[in-house]
């Protein structure tokens, strides 16, 4: 009867634990989910702003129009990308474009000095730090989650589960992972 009793413990404590690390499993995926959903949200402010800011520069430098078009298609881009890696390399290509719109606009100091591209500038550049805060986040959920995933006990639940590893958002030039420089 006491051995019994040892059996019937010891699997209550193993059924406890596999419900508290499917629960667990859950929540680090649902906030990896919400984490991107912020992404997302920031990156369509984002683009939200550029087509203004293109316009803005368009009207002080019109012969700057492959600059322009190349703002648009990559905007346009990363606007459809869907994965993780397809933003990161969309992103990639879009923030080279608005280095060099910035090139462009700083050719022209009466742009520098007007009050819509200064509100413009401005606003794009809180938007960036959101991003910036937003990447930080969702990389640090994808961590605990993909710990989670990975270590011993709990990849056992997650193997029987399926879930998986999630893929964090980096940038692959160290120097782009910087909020871009948009001062004028």
């Amino acid at each position: 009867m006491f051995i019994l009793a040892i059996i019937l413990a010891v699997g209550i404590l193993f059924l406890l634990y596999g419900v508290s690390t499917y629960n667990r499993l859950v929540k680090f995926k649902t906030m990896v989910q919400e984490a991107w959903s912020s992404i997302d949200v920031m990156l369509k402010k984002r683009y939200d702003l550029i087509p203004n800011l293109v316009e803005t520069v368009k009207g002080y430098a019109i012969h700057e129009r492959e600059t322009f078009d190349a703002v648009t298609k990559a905007r346009a881009d990363a606007m459809s990308a869907n994965s993780v890696q397809e933003k990161e390399t969309a992103e990639k290509s879009l923030g080279q474009a608005m280095m060099r719109l910035n090139a462009v606009a700083e050719q022209y100091p009466d742009l520098k000095a007007n009050a819509n591209f200064m509100q413009l500038q401005g606003e794009l550049s809180n938007v960036e730090s959101d991003i910036e805060k937003s990447r930080r986040y969702y990389n640090g959920t994808v961590r605990e989650n993909n710990i989670l995933v990975d270590t011993f006990p709990s990849n056992i639940i997650a193997n029987m589960f399926k879930f998986s590893k999630s893929a964090f958002f980096e940038l692959e030039n160290t120097a782009e992972r910087a909020v871009p420089n948009m001062k004028f």
